[in-house]
Parts: structure tokens; sequence; C-alpha cells
């Protein structure tokens, strides 16, 4: 059942991580559920020893083609971690996982940048009103730049893709979030502050994208 459940005083939501093929999709979700307890040893795609690409033919072809879940706690919240193929001859399968997520990761590959299929997952994210968090992964290789991929993002996805990597009591920042909706920016002129509940709010109304830059693979971002 998609949105949040409450279940006792534990909250339960339904995340998904989304990508074109060979952004770092799997790579990332490995490495959360490293951080996050679950398993002890963080595996590698072209290793073949991933925890959630368990299948013979995703192992040979270091593809992922069914969507699998795990599932952690991180806090007071319980998360069932959704890995969905990024291959676009799988996107069917994809597209039945979007139908229970309460949130999503967009993965894109820092070298890559805004490709077409991702541009195919966004307006599917955007059919489904999921609200969406974006990564964009590899940083580490050479010819990344973060002010030109997130300029990229803006104009090929949304003006509400904002930089969370930056102060979060910046002017630049705050400003950058106010202006994402009409009621926050008139009440931000007028001097009233923007708190995190009410960026919550703006995250899980799809008014604005939290963007974050890093390396999977290098456990970093």
């Amino acid at each position: 059942m998609k949105n949040t459940e409450k279940k006792g005083k534990k909250e339960h939501i339904c995340v998904g991580l989304l990508a074109h093929v060979d952004a770092g999709k799997t790579t990332l979700s490995e490495r959360l559920l490293y951080l996050c307890g679950v398993i002890r040893q963080i595996g590698r795609v072209d290793h073949g020893d991933t925890f959630l690409d368990n299948y013979e033919l995703e192992k040979e072809r270091g593809i992922t083609i069914f969507s699998k879940q795990a599932e952690f706690e991180l806090g007071n919240r319980g998360i069932t971690l959704l890995d969905t193929p990024g291959h676009v001859d799988f996107s069917a399968e994809m597209e039945r996982t979007l139908q229970v997520l309460d949130y999503a990761i967009l993965v894109i590959g820092g070298a890559d940048g805004v490709q077409g299929h991702v541009q195919t997952l966004w307006h599917l994210l955007k059919r489904y009103e999921i609200p969406t968090f974006l990564f964009v992964n590899k940083m580490d290789q050479s010819g990344t730049d973060k002010e030109t991929l997130l300029a990229e993002l803006q104009n090929r996805l949304s003006a509400s893709c904002i930089d969370f990597t930056c102060e979060k009591d910046s002017e630049a920042f705050l400003e950058a979030v106010a202006m994402c909706d009409e009621e926050v920016l008139e009440n931000y002129l007028e001097g009233e502050p923007i708190t995190d509940c009410k960026i919550r709010k703006l995250i899980q109304k799809r008014k604005i994208f939290p963007c974050y830059f890093g390396s999977a693979l290098k456990l970093e971002g």
C-alpha cells in the first residue's frame, strides 16, 4: 500500500532507486545497505557479488533485471529499499515498482548527465507523483563539474532541483527554496524563517527536488 504507514510508533516508507543503466544505482544501494548494517561486506557489480543482484544472469551481465528489495531501520523508521532495473529493456518491471513507492532516488552518472532515459524516468515519477531525491554519482571521474551538472538538472528536469550539499542556512540556499513556492517566498520576504518542517513538506509535495553529488563507490556524498 502506497503512502507512509504507521506500525505502532514506527513509520514505514518504501524508497525506490531508479537510474539509467551504468549510473551506479546498484553500487549506491550496496553502500546504503552496508552503512545501515544490513550487510557486513560491500559487494561490487563488476565482481558479481552484490547483495541485491543475486540472479546468475544479473551477475553475468552486470545489470539489474528484476526489482529487488531490502529492509532496514533508520532512526525510528522502517525502510523498504527497492532496487529497480536501469536497462531500457526492462522498463516495464521498473514501472510496476513505481506504483508502491513513497519516495524515489534518481541516480544520474556525473560523466553522462541527463540522458534520454533519465528524462523518461523523470516523466514517470511526475505521472505517479512520487517525491524525488537526486544523487549525481561518479563525481570522482575526471571532467565532472557540480555547477555545470546542477544547471543541466535545472534546465532539463526542473528549476526546482536544489543543491542540498551546500550550507542549509546560507542565503543562497534559502532563497532557492523560497523561489519554489509562492506562499513560502511571500512569507520569507516578510521575514518568516524557512524551517526544516517546511522543506520536508515542499519535498513531499514535489515542489523541490534535493540534489546530492558524490561517489557511491568511494562512499562519498
